[in-house]
């Protein structure tokens, strides 16, 4: 091992294992990440400006559910593998073993809240809002995951907390993992906390505005320090730049986020109603 490098913890990637039936961290998180994020979403629901009801939360969970594992399952094989999958597409069933796309997540995501929100005749943005505030729950205990599947590691580096992953050769890397989990987890978390006590949901969509604003360039400065997908390498460079598929795929989020918000401010803000 090299000098001056953090060994990989001896991590299970099994959490719980009764018998033939094992539960996966990877799997795991994603259920710790939705029922948190449920939660706080009937929290968020019951404060001003009550455009949404709790039942209507507890409702949207499955689809919520839905949403993010098939969106972010086909957005991996599209975005990043495709190849493979056409050659072994049995493999798609294989969600234990990692392979989901934040931006193909979104998208499931976001059809579902448009599609949910027209069954009951609720404002899109007045759910996106609440949704939103919790995904960044999703995303830390996602990029935890990954730490723990050793997996989606950073470029080889010589800082001091650098980490030697089995998977990733006898060299030290960025834990590019563990700072995806703080500026796209907690950091994200804390700016949508501030929009809510500022009262931003009371102009429906700016929150949404902000979280794909905050997400695109978290996730655009976090690709700084990760290493590209080995199928796809970087896709091309500008100025001995190289650009990854995730930057690619955080330029039409960030764009979106702008508009979103420049929608928002043109409309007035909303008076608090008990649904």
């Amino acid at each position: 091992m090299p000098l001056f490098a953090i060994p990989f913890p001896a991590i299970d990637p099994v959490a719980v294992a009764v018998g033939p039936f094992a539960i996966r961290w990877y799997a795991l998180a994603y259920i710790v990440a939705l029922v948190i994020g449920w939660r706080y979403c009937l929290m968020l629901a019951d404060r001003s400006p009550n455009l949404v009801a709790r039942r209507d939360i507890d409702d949207f969970l499955v689809w919520a559910t839905l949403g993010v594992v098939l969106g972010g399952r086909i957005g991996f094989v599209l975005f990043y593998n495709l190849p493979y999958y056409i050659d072994h597409p049995l493999q798609i069933l294989e969600l234990w073993h990692g392979g989901m796309s934040f931006h193909g997540g979104a998208l499931g995501v976001s059809l579902a809240i448009v599609l949910f929100s027209r069954n009951r005749k609720i404002a899109v943005f007045a759910l996106s809002d609440i949704v939103i505030e919790a995904i960044p729950i999703g995303l830390f205990f996602g990029r935890i995951a990954n730490f723990i599947n050793d997996e989606l590691w950073g470029r080889q580096t010589d800082v001091p907390w650098a980490v030697v992953f089995p998977n990733g050769g006898m060299v030290p890397r960025h834990p590019s993992q563990l700072y995806e989990a703080v500026c796209e987890g907690i950091f994200l978390f804390l700016l949508l906390l501030y929009g809510e006590q500022r009262g931003t949901r009371r102009l429906p969509g700016i929150e949404t505005g902000i979280f794909l604003i905050g997400y695109a360039l978290a996730r655009t400065s976090g690709e700084l320090f990760r290493q590209p997908d080995a199928q796809l390498g970087f896709l091309f460079f500008i100025g001995g730049f190289g650009v990854t598929m995730g930057q690619l795929l955080s330029i039409p989020v960030l764009i979106a986020g702008a508009l979103i918000i420049r929608w928002a401010r043109r409309n007035p803000p909303v008076l608090a109603t008990k649904r």
